[in-house]
């Protein structure tokens, strides 16, 4: 029997184009003499549909999409396994289920809901969704299948390390006889991850002596990116087929005689970061509405790599860099932004800030008085420059990409509605250290037309004379592990003195920012998540607290 791993990136509520693209892809699957097509978690409303689903509407239309879904694909000879939003039988609870089906010749005739439902970093499923109490077997073309959803295999993890829960529905499944193991999925991207999936399941193949098949979602919805890279091993835990990463891709696996394709990418994984947001940026454009977008060009390393990953996303058509030098910008700045748009062949225009600057000043020198300059007047450049970008965006229709990286978003060096106006932050879970990596990776990309001063001058925000990040902030490869150790794995300032072999006064000025500037977080523009613990929807600090380290 073959079965065709159905790859797609749904989007999030738009439930007819998604049933659209699976028709599509059982068709093809069909062509390809597969038996029977896999597609990912909820790929019929697109993962995730968060409060979606308390809307009535919602789940009635989705249902009626599933129906169409069977009834499209009634005259092929695939079956479908999908993944759905459920009305849930129980009298009592949550009204929904996170769901799959098996749909065979315009016939449901299997249904399996969630059973473990994760509540942590990203994810929000106790708030929507009813937990299934077990999980069912089901016949197939001779084979016994279990059908697992996403966390429900997550939970099989080798003795000694720490259960979230108290089911083991891989094990139950095996114990009631699965010869087969299906698992679809919708698992973001974070750097690494591909990796650890694959160990994971390869191991619970092994150690089951049950071939697996492992199908998730691809493409970017919200601050999240999902990576594709769906595969299937056999009965020892070798991987017989792989599907490609950041990409939409069908593969098959004759599961009798264990061979498939394999379609690997991405060995390198700062190269997988950087696939990973350009896949994120293009999705969030296209599936907001957007065609065009609007970059604030400094002739910095961060807007540099923003730009590069726009042109990848979009098409250097759609990209337009704006410089806006002030009366501090120094002559390369401005030199090196024009280098770049000429390099990466899209539009820039120069709009200098120093009168409307100077003009402020008049405005309001007669309130500030005697008061010395700081760095409300600092402030005030990034905020014109927010402003000028913002009133392009108004006029032509285009979204802004914000330009701040995660070490700069950590320690609160970015402007409320200045630098941090903008409807997306491409880079702001990419550590400093990382974006001269990510960089270098655009610059082969393309073809080596980076100027190379942008990627070797000091990092400065050309506030005041001769600023540079340093004057405030320690090198960035030791703020960098500093942020990793403090934000990702909440380790506190003595354990992270010693551990790096840093002063404790030092680290704790560090925590100190972090914790300050939460509520500067808090009015951010949504980011792309590619590490373990990213600002946003899966780090939820308040802001008016008095807990310090």
């Amino acid at each position: 029997m073959r079965i065709a791993l159905g790859q797609i990136n749904p989007t999030v509520g738009a439930l007819e184009a998604n049933v659209d693209r699976m028709v599509r892809a059982a068709k093809e699957a069909a062509a390809m003499g597969a038996r029977l097509i896999v597609f990912p978690e909820l790929s019929i409303t697109g993962y995730p549909p968060r409060d979606l689903v308390e809307k009535p509407s919602f789940v009635r239309r989705t249902h009626e999409q599933l129906l169409r879904l069977a009834a499209e694909t009634a005259e092929l000879s695939t079956a479908v396994i999908c993944g759905f939003v459920g009305a849930s039988s129980e009298p009592e609870g949550k009204l929904v289920t996170n769901s799959a089906a098996l749909i065979d010749r315009g016939q449901l005739i299997f249904r399996q809901d969630k059973m473990l439902l994760p509540t942590y970093d990203v994810f929000d499923e106790w708030r929507h969704f009813a937990a299934a109490e077990r999980q069912s077997i089901f016949p197939f073309e001779g084979k016994r299948i279990g059908l697992t959803i996403c966390e429900d295999a997550w939970n099989d993890l080798q003795s000694g390390e720490r259960l979230l829960y108290d089911r083991n529905p891989v094990d139950e499944l095996a114990q009631e006889g699965a010869d087969l193991l299906i698992s679809i999925n919708a698992s973001p991207f974070e750097m690494d991850k591909r990796h650890t999936r694959r160990e994971l399941f390869c191991g619970i193949a092994r150690r089951r002596g049950i071939p697996l098949v492992w199908v998730n979602q691809v493409g970017g919805n919200d601050q999240l990116v999902f990576d594709g890279s769906s595969f299937a091993t056999d009965a020892q835990g070798n991987v017989v087929a792989a599907a490609r990463s950041f990409e939409e891709d069908l593969v098959c696996i004759d599961v009798d005689s264990m061979r498939g394709e394999r379609r690997e990418s991405h060995a390198d994984e700062c190269e997988a970061v950087y696939d990973a947001l350009v896949l994120g940026t293009r999705d969030y454009i296209r599936k907001c509405g957007f065609r065009k977008v609007l970059i604030g060009l400094s002739g910095g390393l961060d807007s540099t790599l923003v730009a590069a990953i726009a042109v990848e996303a979009v098409g250097r058509e759609n990209v337009t860099g704006i410089g806006m030098p002030g009366p501090y910008s120094s002559g390369h700045s401005l030199a090196d932004a024009r280098a770049l748009a000429v390099g990466l062949g899209i539009r820039f225009e120069v709009l200098p800030i120093s009168s409307a600057y100077e003009e402020m000043l008049r405005l309001l020198d007669p309130v500030f008085g005697d008061a010395p300059r700081d760095v409300t007047e600092e402030n005030l450049q990034a905020r014109l420059r927010g402003l000028t970008l913002m009133s392009l965006s108004n006029k032509w229709g285009a979204l802004v990409l914000t330009t701040g990286n995660k070490s700069e978003l950590a320690v609160g060096y970015c402007t409320l509605y200045g630098d941090m106006c903008g409807g997306l932050a491409v880079i702001s879970d990419v550590p400093k250290t990382l974006a001269y990596r990510l960089t270098e990776i655009a610059n082969g990309r393309h073809g080596n037309t980076i100027p190379g001063s942008i990627m070797t001058k000091p990092p400065s925000a050309e506030l005041r004379p001769d600023q540079k990040d340093s004057d405030s902030l320690p090198p960035y490869e030791v703020l960098d592990p500093i942020l990793k150790a403090y934000v990702e794995n909440f380790e506190g300032p003595a354990e992270i003195a010693a551990a790096q072999h840093l002063p404790e006064d030092l680290v704790r000025d560090i925590i100190r920012k972090v914790d300050l500037n939460e509520y500067k977080r808090h009015q951010a523009a949504p980011g792309l998540k590619v590490t373990t613990k990213a600002f946003g929807m899966g780090r939820r600090f308040p802001i008016a607290q008095r807990f310090r380290e």
